[in-house]
């Protein structure tokens, strides 16, 4: 059997970091023009470039998004960014629109094209179509079914890769074309620039009857009938690599870097168990409970989209565990860990902390210093630097989150 490659997300570079820090074999990022999520902090040229030397030192992949569709007055200024982009040494470009990937075909020599999930290729047949083409792979349409990928793997080239989302946020459209954005605030969510109104709260009115708001469910805070549950397929490993699966895209780039970490690092060790041929550790479910998601789904893998539409029954985010620091470096002689807070932590605090490859290990807050190595009781201020006893060995990169 093949085995996948892990494929995560990045709005920035400190995500792009954390990404490939816990295990990811390939990145998707980015950069300031022509990608879906326009408000992301995402990747100038130079660090796009920054970006995949980082990732080639580590044996990693970076793969740039191009995927939103352009107007025609938009394609001069596509052709200047193609220029710029072709030194940098991207492995990948993702693209939905026809035009673009011509553009990019002619234009981009030094990459391969992927095609992304807003082209909704959903059957064997427009799956060929892109490989003979020129393109190298196909992210799947997230409304199929694991019997429909099965019968595309076998019906298509088998150069040619299959990419599928597996974790995170998913869409109440096709694929992700929707036009609510543009309707409600003018924002092209097929730009780049989602409001994510899927998100808001909906009531209803019969037409004469315009003072009569109806919900179409009994919550006491409204209806979020466009709001659709988070994918978890974590727990079907097996079952996405005999259906010949060659990417496992996790969801997220305008999620934290702690989100990157944990996600990345969960899939990375129940892939690699699998393939060991050891049982899935039911503590990497739990690790993805400490992520900020909605309710958990396994998309439509395993339902057709008219028998269930994965709408969420319940409002907002389940939150993830505090982000408290990372690791910067590791004094073994003295156990003194130099840490940056992201969020404030006291002495005597119940922490976990999280290394890749590992789930989270619960320890005490011991000693804190600041820079000049003077007792403190906490961390207050927003990217300190301070120093911790650690009562184990940590290494650069590791997490400090709450219990």
């Amino acid at each position: 059997m093949n085995k996948p490659e892990i494929l995560s997300p990045a709005g920035n570079f400190e995500k792009l970091k954390f990404a490939s820090l816990y295990g990811a074999d390939a990145v998707y990022f980015a950069g300031e023009r022509f990608g879906m999520r326009a408000m992301a902090d995402n990747f100038t040229v130079d660090e796009i470039k920054s970006a995949c030397d980082l990732l080639h030192r580590d044996g990693k992949k970076g793969y740039l998004t191009l995927n939103t569709m352009p107007r025609s007055s938009e394609l001069s200024a596509l052709e200047e960014y193609l220029e710029k982009i072709d030194s940098t040494g991207v492995d990948a470009v993702i693209v939905a629109d026809l035009g673009v990937f011509e553009l990019v075909r002619k234009r981009l020599q030094s990459a391969e094209i992927h095609i992304s999930t807003q082209g909704a290729n959903m059957n064997y047949a427009s799956c060929r179509m892109w490989h003979d083409l020129g393109a190298s792979r196909v992210v799947l349409a997230r409304e199929l079914s694991l019997e429909d990928i099965a019968e595309i793997r076998a019906k298509t080239p088998r150069e040619l890769e299959l990419e599928a989302f597996v974790h995170g946020a998913m869409c109440v459209s096709i694929s992700g074309r929707c036009l609510l954005s543009e309707y409600y605030t003018g924002r092209d969510a097929n730009r780049g620039a989602c409001a994510q109104p899927c998100r808001w709260i909906y009531n209803f009115a019969e037409e004469k009857r315009p003072d009569d708001l109806l919900t179409a469910e009994l919550h006491p805070e409204g209806t979020y009938i466009f709001g659709s549950k988070d994918m978890n397929l974590i727990e079907h490993i097996p079952e996405l690599v005999s259906a010949g699966i060659d990417s496992l895209k996790i969801e997220g780039r305008m999620k934290s870097a702690y989100y990157t970490a944990v996600v990345t690092n969960a899939y990375r060790m129940a892939l690699d168990s699998y393939f060991d041929g050891r049982e899935l550790d039911e503590r990497l479910c739990r690790e993805l409970d400490s992520v900020s998601h909605r309710e958990y789904c396994t998309g439509y893998f395993f339902t057709n989209p008219h028998e269930s539409s994965n709408l969420a029954s319940t409002s907002g985010y389940q939150r993830e565990k505090a982000f408290l620091a990372t690791v910067e470096e590791y004094d073994e002689s003295t156990g003194m860990a130099l840490c940056r807070q992201r969020n404030k932590m006291c002495k005597g605090d119940s922490v976990e902390l999280l290394t890749p490859g590992e789930v989270g290990k619960p320890m005490t807050v011991g000693a804190l210093y600041n820079e000049k190595r003077e007792s403190i009781d906490s961390t207050p201020h927003a990217q300190m630097l301070f120093w911790a006893q650690m009562p184990f060995d940590v290494k650069a990169g590791d997490v400090i989150r709450g219990a």
